[in-house]
């Protein structure tokens, strides 16, 4: 066949195909794209951001809602917890309190305090009175057991960048985020910085120390994953429903999850006052007389069991309790 003959074939059938409707079809895709307006931020202007916010901030007292949970895929099932109401005192540098009633009688469950070292847990209802280092020398059976409140503290606060010894990178990501119009979920685009660290150990060396992640609808941090030594995720927590308390731009949602150890806790700020002074007596929890010591540095007993919270779970979340308008005091504060 000749060669110009070759030519006119494949330029015939290009010709006819949108002739032929059996040739080809078309279908409509589901647009799954936020048509959210989104904001711009470089680098520097976020990792600014972050500083800035975290600077304000030296003390905390809040007033929470804890809504406690174990359990996951290695488990094979979740155990949701009563939420109880309880109370959380920070201060920088390390210093965290936190205490947990029970509902209705709004006696202790458990109260816990660490000075980013080692932490101490009482539990009256138990007479036992938990001693230990704030990492897990050995992690008992019980998620609630490893609750250590360095996680609450370093999920509660983002701490400051230092450009000195940090190194930082920004990533272009995205989220599943509900449209307004549709209620259904789109994908939305975010700003994710990387924060890097440095270990003194040449084994470990550089390593991703956490991810701060923000929505470019208002360019506030929704979210925060830190990472352990080997780059497996320690802790992922959520920021939702910002306000402005006391001039700063904070989350009255923070939900933790510690995928690890498998046991979520959200935290829903009924009451927060920052940058109040808080003495050191404010974070003392002596031992109470007579109460059984039990040290979590050190190892398990026989049954390979340490004490931990016994707090009651239920099947499904409990109904939500309207706020009274005005909060009543309670001695159990430590903010009192």
């Amino acid at each position: 066949m000749h060669v110009r003959a070759l030519i006119r074939i494949p330029v015939l059938l290009l010709c006819l195909l949108p002739l032929g409707g059996c040739l080809f079809r078309s279908h409509s895709v589901e647009r799954k794209i936020s048509s959210a307006t989104l904001k711009e931020a470089s680098k520097e202007e976020l990792i600014e951001a972050i500083n800035r916010e975290a600077a304000k901030i030296h003390t905390v007292n809040a007033t929470v809602d804890i809504s406690p949970a174990v359990g996951g895929s290695k488990k094979g099932k979740v155990t949701e917890y009563q939420e109880i109401r309880g109370y959380i005192l920070v201060r920088k540098p390390s210093m965290l309190r936190m205490i947990g009633l029970f509902p209705i009688v709004r006696n202790r469950a458990f109260d816990m305090v660490s000075d980013g070292e080692t932490f101490k847990v009482s539990i009256p209802v138990k007479n036992r009175f938990i001693i230990g280092r704030n990492d897990v020398i050995h992690p008992t059976g019980s998620a609630l057991e490893n609750i250590r409140p360095q996680h609450i503290f370093d999920a509660l606060l983002l701490r400051e960048i230092n450009s000195n010894s940090e190194v930082t990178f920004l990533e272009a990501g995205s989220e599943q985020v509900e449209d307004p119009k549709t209620k259904k979920k789109v994908d939305e685009a975010t700003y994710e910085i990387g924060v890097v660290d440095r270990d003194p150990d040449p084994k470990i060396g550089w390593y991703l120390s956490r991810r701060v992640i923000f929505s470019r609808e208002d360019l506030l941090p929704h979210r925060q994953i830190v990472y352990d030594k080997l780059g497996n995720i320690a802790t992922d927590a959520k920021y939702d429903d910002f306000q402005i308390y006391d001039g700063v731009n904070f989350p009255s949602t923070i939900d933790i999850w510690r995928p690890q150890e498998e046991y979520s806790i959200i935290l829903k700020i009924v009451k927060l006052n920052l940058n109040q002074p808080l003495e050191n007596a404010k974070f003392d929890l002596p031992q109470p007389a007579g109460a059984e010591v039990v040290r979590l540095d050190l190892p398990t007993g026989p049954n390979g069991q340490a004490p931990g919270f016994n707090l009651k779970s239920k099947d499904k979340p409990p109904a939500q309790r309207p706020e009274k308008k005005q909060e009543k005091k309670d001695s159990n504060s430590p903010g009192q």
